[in-house]
Parts: structure tokens; sequence; C-alpha cells
């Protein structure tokens, strides 16, 4: 396993790939018994992996109470993420959800002590309420980290224009910076990489992807009737293979898996790295993990990234189709388009 430094405002050396133990636990009806959680928290561990995503929602705590358990003696080798916003009941009512520094101050506690920690490296926001205000995310995560209680701070499935804003005022005030980025992103999810990626590359945040297999579908398992997520978390993220371009990009990736003596998974895992997004995998057990670890081996050549860029292209949205045409990059340019030497870095 390899690492990365997690964006441009922290000194974290993550590894890249993301263990997300959603299927910790099994509350939800579907996940890994504590025993099989243990093997695959050891094998990821063995293959050099020290980034831990989970959230109070996760297999309603449980997810939560089993990595408290398992990271006795050895919390120090692991970067913790966890997030709030969905509480860990699901009879959790208005207080105890959403994005308020009371729902966060609360949710924090109540996780550290599952975790069996004083601290939670990385806290996400894990979704936006869409009422809470930006200031006040703002003002609860800088407490959290003057208290001691979180060391760094990010927001997950926000909207762009709401994570720049986070991010300027934490700036502007000397609060903690917003430090990372979560977004689902894969061949068949790559609405992302309008606004959410740019922006995350212009401000320095890390990104971190969900969900790099589309809920499976990428592994081709369902076309050999295998039921897996479709069924597993009544259907919830979950990226069906319902179009004629994703059975296109369905085809490509096994294509290439076959090029390369590879698994579709390993190439859609890949392929989503080869983007600058540590990816975040969720194995129910070894076996699954071997296959997303297996990945890491993966070298997709330009050509191949290629074919995968072009067969999965999202449609082109305003304000892009004025801005990227070549004519209007030209014009504005002076003409001197191809003259002209820019950053890739995409500026804020």
């Amino acid at each position: 396993m390899r690492y990365k430094l997690f964006g441009k405002h922290t000194g974290l050396r993550v590894s890249e790939l993301v263990l997300g133990t959603g299927n910790f636990g099994t509350r939800w009806g579907h996940g890994s018994e504590p025993e099989e959680a243990r093997r695959v928290l050891d094998t990821y561990a063995e293959a050099g992996g020290n980034f831990l995503d989970t959230a109070d929602s996760y297999q309603f705590g449980q997810s939560e109470e089993i990595l408290g358990d398992l990271l006795g003696g050895r919390r120090g080798d692991f970067v913790l993420a966890s997030k709030f916003a969905r509480s860990s009941s699901p009879q959790g009512g208005l207080l105890a959800t959403g994005n308020s520094r009371l729902a966060m101050v609360a949710s924090v506690e109540a996780s550290l002590k599952r975790l069996k920690t004083d601290r939670i490296d990385l806290y996400w926001v894990h979704y936006a309420d869409g009422v809470t205000p930006i200031e006040e995310i703002v003002r609860g995560f800088d407490d959290l980290v003057r208290a001691g209680k979180i060391l760094y701070a990010g927001l997950s499935d926000f909207p762009a224009w709401r994570v720049a804003r986070a991010a300027t005022i934490s700036e502007l005030r000397g609060a903690v910076p917003i430090a990372g980025l979560q977004v689902e992103h894969s061949l068949v999810e790559r609405t992302t990489e309008y606004e959410l990626l740019p922006m995350a590359a212009a401000l320095g945040l890390g990104i971190v992807g969900w969900s790099p297999l589309g809920g499976g579908m990428l592994t081709g398992k369902y076309r050999k009737g295998e039921k897996g997520r479709a069924e597993g978390f009544g259907g919830k993220v979950f990226q069906a293979e319902n179009s004629n371009q994703r059975s296109a990009i369905l085809d490509a990736v096994i294509a290439i898996a076959d090029e390369v003596g590879a698994t579709p998974g390993e190439i859609a895992i890949a392929w989503v790295a080869a983007k600058g997004v540590l990816p975040i995998i969720g194995p129910r057990t070894v076996q699954q993990l071997e296959g997303n670890l297996a990945a890491t081996k993966i070298r997709l050549s330009a050509e191949q990234v290629g074919r995968l860029d072009t067969v999965s292209a999202p449609p082109p949205i305003f304000p892009y189709t004025l801005l990227d045409d070549p004519e209007n990059r030209d014009r504005i340019f002076g003409g001197k388009l191809d003259l002209f030497d820019a950053s890739s870095t995409p500026v804020a």
C-alpha cells in the first residue's frame, strides 16, 4: 500500500485505500459479524492500510462499537474518521439529528464512548441538512478541535457552494480549516466532476470517494444473478445497470480487466484512484477485501483511462458548455491558447 498526503491543510499521511466500515455489524440486517470484521481489519492493516471511515449511524452505532473493541492496543496505528447527522438510533429525533452544534456535540461524545477513544482524528458532517448555517458548523468544528475531541474537520455530501463558503469562513476567521471532502464517485456517478472535485482541488481539500464500485454494479456480479447490495441494504447505495451507457461502461471495464489480467472491480477502483480521489472500500468479507486491495497493483495506461473516461462521460452542463467551447477558450486567451502554459490545478 502506498501513502498520500491528505489535502494541503494537514500533514496526515494516509493509505491509498480507505477502509469503510459500514458493513461492520448486523443491526441493518446485512453485514459482518464481529469476528469477520476483525479479520477484515487485520488484513487491511497487514496490507499497510491506516485510514478508517465509520459513522454513528452505521449499523445503528454497532460499527463504532466493533471498531472500539478492535482498536484496543493499536489505536495510534490508524487515522480514525467518523460522521454525524443521522443519529445512531433509528428513532433519533429533531435534536439528535441534523447539523446543529447541539447535535454535533452530543454525537461526538456518544461516538467517543462507542469508539473507546479520547479523540476522533477526522470528523465529518455526514450530509447537509439544508437548514443549519455554515457558520454554526465551522464554529462547532473549531470548538471541538480546541477541546481536543477532534483533530480535523470535513464535509461529506454537501453542495460545492456550501463547502467553498465553509472553507472561506474558516480561513478568514482563523478557525480550523475544512480539511476534506467526501463524495460518491465512480464510473457510473461522475456528476461530482462538474463542481465538487474541481472546487476541492482548488481549495486543497483531501478527497475521498465512496461507492467506487457503484454499489457492486461495476464488478459485473449482478449480470451473473448475484444479489449483494442490490437487496442487502434494501437497494440503497446501489447503481443499477439501467441504461445503454451504463451497459457500455461495464463492457469497457470488463474488456480492460481481461487485457490486464484483473477483475472488473479492480479496474473500477483503480480508475477512481487515478483521478486523485482516495477510494473508500466497504468489504463485508476478507475475500471481498482481498479483491479490493488488488486494485493497488493496477496501473491503468493513459489509453485505458481515456477509454473509460470517454464511455462514462456525463453530459456537459452550463456554464461549461460555454466556458469549454474551443472558440471561446481561444478568444479569451487572445487567440494564443495553444501557446499558453496553464497549470493543471483548478484556480479558486
